[in-house]
């Protein structure tokens, strides 16, 4: 389906690091608006029944080879049916160079022709994810994304509450920062969510008192993460002596982002608790929980088996 978002062909170019055969042609001109891409065997033996011409088209082995038999004027009419449609561009893959003639037909159709050594079904994979994560539903939130074991933690609350104390902390604990302050996510299947920083706050943190730190020079590289995947939110709230708190965690909560339920645990927050380690803490439960362990089913299941040997 077509989308007001679009990818130049520059960009897709740049980012799998691409060989442009059509140098004469500006890529910037060149729009991918969809991220499902296509393979035109068919449509190059003549067939464009349910043809989307928004789709990015991939050459592999077997094309090429359907290709090879071809005439010079037999490739150049192929070509120029399929270049009539106003394709985004063509990619060869597995280093094959397209001929001379093909270069010469989507130079006059304007069609940019790529090309790259990776295998065609795993270049195409990539390809889909990346277009995927490009167009993507979208959201931002106010919160910290810190890598926890691997354990993508977002934590939220009011302004001023400590979250991105909390995310220093476990920085110097090892993890590593992927957003302060503003997150933004992006679905790409109905199934994961993930976050990034915004480039113009991405490695900083601001801590009230001291102003903006730059923690990939302070703690290095191996500090910070530039993508993680959303696997649990921590919702850190003021103390309240009249509330009633979670103390099992037999009952899991969640919060919809973008139309999908994130395991949510609300954290209050007291003098001499210490944030970090119970963050790092509720990250690997959360892992545990993921491998089949359930540390509250298991208090229920001995208290059970106590009461029935009595």
């Amino acid at each position: 389906m077509a989308t007001s978002k679009f990818v130049t062909v520059s960009t897709v170019m740049e980012r799998f690091n691409l060989t442009n055969y059509t140098t004469d042609l500006n890529l910037d001109e060149a729009h991918v608006t969809v991220a499902d891409v296509n393979r035109p065997a068919l449509q190059l033996h003549g067939f464009y029944e349910h043809f989307d011409p928004s789709r990015i088209q991939l050459i592999g082995n077997v094309e090429s080879a359907y290709i090879a038999k071809k005439t010079d004027e037999e490739k150049a009419e192929s070509f120029g049916k399929l270049f009539s449609y106003d394709i985004p561009c063509v990619i060869f893959c597995r280093g094959v160079k397209p001929a001379d003639i093909l270069v010469q037909e989507a130079t006059k159709a304007n069609v940019p022709i790529l090309g790259t050594d990776r295998g065609t079904s795993e270049f195409m994979s990539d390809l889909i994810f990346s277009l995927n994560m490009d167009f993507a539903p979208y959201t931002t939130i106010h919160g910290v994304l810190v890598d926890v074991y691997g354990e993508g933690l977002l934590i939220t609350g009011e302004s001023g509450i400590g979250k991105s104390e909390a995310a220093l902390e476990l920085i110097r604990r090892g993890h590593r920062l992927v957003s302060d302050d503003v997150v933004e996510i992006r679905r790409p299947n109905n199934e994961r969510l993930y976050g990034r920083a915004p480039s113009i706050t991405q490695y900083l943190i601001e801590l009230r008192g001291i102003g903006i730190i730059d923690v990939k020079s302070l703690y290095g590289v191996e500090a910070v993460k530039d993508e993680q995947r959303i696997d649990l939110v921590i919702k850190l709230e003021d103390w309240k002596k009249e509330k009633e708190y979670d103390r099992l965690g037999m009952t899991d909560e969640y919060m919809n982002i973008l139309g999908i339920d994130v395991t949510c645990h609300s954290l209050p927050i007291r003098p001499g608790r210490n944030l970090a380690i119970i963050c790092e803490t509720a990250a690997v439960n959360h892992r545990q929980k993921k491998m089949g362990y359930n540390a509250a089913e298991e208090l229920y299941r001995r208290v059970q088996s106590n009461m029935t040997s009595c």
